[in-house]
């Protein structure tokens, strides 16, 4: 077997893995799982303009932004009040930012859009057991 199709087998099976997985998470666990994955996807994308892989940048910006799609789409913004308008304004903001990531290759901003994600992160994380 060639190294491409065993990236490939990987791939595939870490797409079913993560669907099932997805399956029987809950909803809290769930906007956990989009935000690891747009910090893995802004990682990515950094290493594909390091390596100057502009075709791999943009596929993984592509990405990243589906994913900022995904969490707008789970925000309440009747019952989320003050803090899901905010997370909205923010989710907005880092969406503009990728776009001019993408324009000019720029790492500071993924650095910085990923830093502003790994801040709700942490916030999210600490939202207690008994109210996720």
């Amino acid at each position: 077997m060639r190294p491409n199709m065993y990236r490939n087998n990987a791939h595939k099976y870490a797409e079913v893995h993560s669907e099932s997985v997805a399956e029987d998470a809950s909803p809290h666990k769930l906007i956990q799982m989009l935000m690891s994955g747009f910090l893995m996807r802004i990682n990515a994308a950094k290493g594909a303009i390091a390596r100057g892989d502009f075709q791999e940048k943009s596929i993984q910006i592509s990405k990243a932004t589906g994913i900022i799609g995904g969490l707008i789409d789970g925000l309440d913004l009747e019952k989320g009040g003050e803090i899901a308008n905010n997370l909205n304004g923010l989710y907005d903001y880092i969406n503009m930012r990728l776009f001019v990531a993408t324009a000019e290759n720029d790492t500071a901003i993924l650095d910085e859009v990923g830093g502003l994600m790994r801040e709700v992160q942490t916030a999210w994380n600490a939202i207690p057991e008994m109210y996720r």
